[in-house]
């Protein structure tokens, strides 16, 4: 937990402002240190208070969270619970490997409309697509894999990795 102020970040965070989108990498948001800082108070704990984030990065408890509100509003962020898929009902956990013949954005687009597709990546790999599957039982990931994966148009064929335990699941990589 920092319990230090991120001055170090920027000489004085009320002279760091923010611009809605920077042009010169596309259009996503530029962070300034301070909302870097915020995003890490965050990550630690999600349920951490404004006013404390704010003493740790050196702003009000209503700067925080107008910040915070930005960051959600921009699509930089999302606050949620994690649960863990086994205690919730969800037994089968996999990641499926899929070859594309055609447009991938269309797979791509298909698979994300799909409830058991938790993460859905393009990639430059082997595989043209990786898609994370949480099912409740090994019937429930064959129906997915087979009949609605399979019967997408372009799905030339698919590679599953069927987890047999979940060793590490974080989303603490900061904000370098």
């Amino acid at each position: 937990m920092h319990s230090e102020p991120v001055a170090s970040r920027s000489a004085d965070p009320r002279d760091s402002r923010e611009s809605p989108r920077d042009s010169r990498n596309g259009g996503t948001p530029h962070l300034d240190a301070v909302s870097l800082a915020i995003i890490e108070q965050l990550q630690e704990d999600g349920r951490r208070p404004y006013a404390a984030i704010g003493k740790a990065v050196g702003l009000s408890e209503a700067a925080v969270r107008q910040r915070v509100q930005k960051l959600l509003d921009q699509g930089v962020m999302q606050i949620v619970a994690v649960t863990d898929p086994l205690t919730v009902g969800f037994r089968r956990q996999a990641m499926v490997g899929i070859h594309v013949e055609g447009d991938v954005e269309s797979v791509a687009d298909a698979l994300t409309g799909m409830s058991e597709c938790e993460y859905v990546v393009m990639t430059a790999g082997s595989f043209d697509l990786m898609v994370e599957i949480v099912c409740e039982d090994d019937d429930h990931l064959l129906d997915v894999i087979n009949r609605r994966i399979r019967a997408i148009p372009g799905v030339r064929s698919t590679e599953s990795f069927v987890y047999l335990k979940l060793k590490k699941q974080t989303y603490m990589w900061g904000t370098r």
